[in-house]
């Protein structure tokens, strides 16, 4: 028996020449589940809730207290905590799934090979980076708005001395940075915990592995949280006001 580790996902199908991939077909499938369930609890909701409606009301209202002690404001909460909670419940999700006993088994016998049909949809770099543009330009609309467009590139590029100029270029390279860190942050982790716990299950299929396993789903809980958490604080930062700006408003 062969252990087969692919940094890329592998392709199931193929519509209309577009390949459809195992963690592509896995975000839809999630997606779909996410928004089927979310239109049940909501139409099933009642004034005094049950159990599940008790969870995730408290899921919620735990969730927002900390976005809005994050951000400062009521008004910046409301706007940015739907974007938040997403990408947690999303990430959270995706992370969990792929933990449900008998995934491995599931696989499609091909040409190039055996192709495992579940896989974690965080372990796709090309997912995790499109999860990372979104709060990256998310964060520079936000300062835009509060900034204004020339005070937004004014970080960047000034030529008010020297040492404002040479501040401008590292400002530059901590946002690239930031795509990096916070993108390779969560696919590193998933797909690491992805690769432990299929090699301690082909080398010890039994008990052996489920240290490895827990340790995969805290990393999978742990990961969804701060990547949401990061998300909050860049965009939370972005919104801030520096005391010149507050001067130059007032004078104004």
């Amino acid at each position: 028996m062969k252990l087969n580790i692919s940094l890329a996902p592998e392709t199931i199908f193929e519509i209309a020449g577009f390949p459809i991939t195992n963690t592509l077909l896995w975000t839809f499938v999630i997606s779909l589940f996410l928004i089927i369930f979310t239109l049940i609890l909501n139409k099933r909701k009642k004034l005094i809730p049950g159990k599940i409606q008790s969870v995730f009301e408290l899921l919620i209202e735990k969730g927002y207290d900390f976005v809005k002690s994050i951000i400062g404001t009521e008004e910046k909460a409301r706007k940015i905590f739907p974007l938040v909670m997403t990408m947690f419940i999303f990430t959270l999700v995706a992370n969990l799934v792929i933990y449900i006993p008998g995934q491995a088994a599931v696989n499609l016998h091909k040409s190039e090979g055996i192709v495992p049909v579940f896989r974690a949809v965080m372990s796709d770099y090309g997912m995790v980076f499109v999860m990372t543009m979104i709060t990256i330009i998310t964060m520079h609309v936000v300062a835009i708005i509060v900034h204004g467009p020339f005070g937004y590139l004014k970080k960047f590029i000034n030529f008010s001395s020297p040492l404002n100029f040479i501040l401008g270029l590292m400002d530059i390279i901590s946002e690239i940075a930031k795509i990096i860190s916070l993108s390779f942050r969560l696919f590193g982790n998933i797909f690491a915990s992805e690769v432990l716990g299929a090699v301690m299950l082909f080398l010890a299929p039994f008990f052996i592995p489920l240290p490895f396993i827990f340790l995969g789903i805290l990393t999978a809980v742990v990961q969804a949280f701060v990547f949401s958490v990061l998300t909050l604080v860049f965009i939370s930062l972005a919104a801030e006001i520096d005391r010149d700006e507050v001067v130059e408003q007032h004078s104004i």
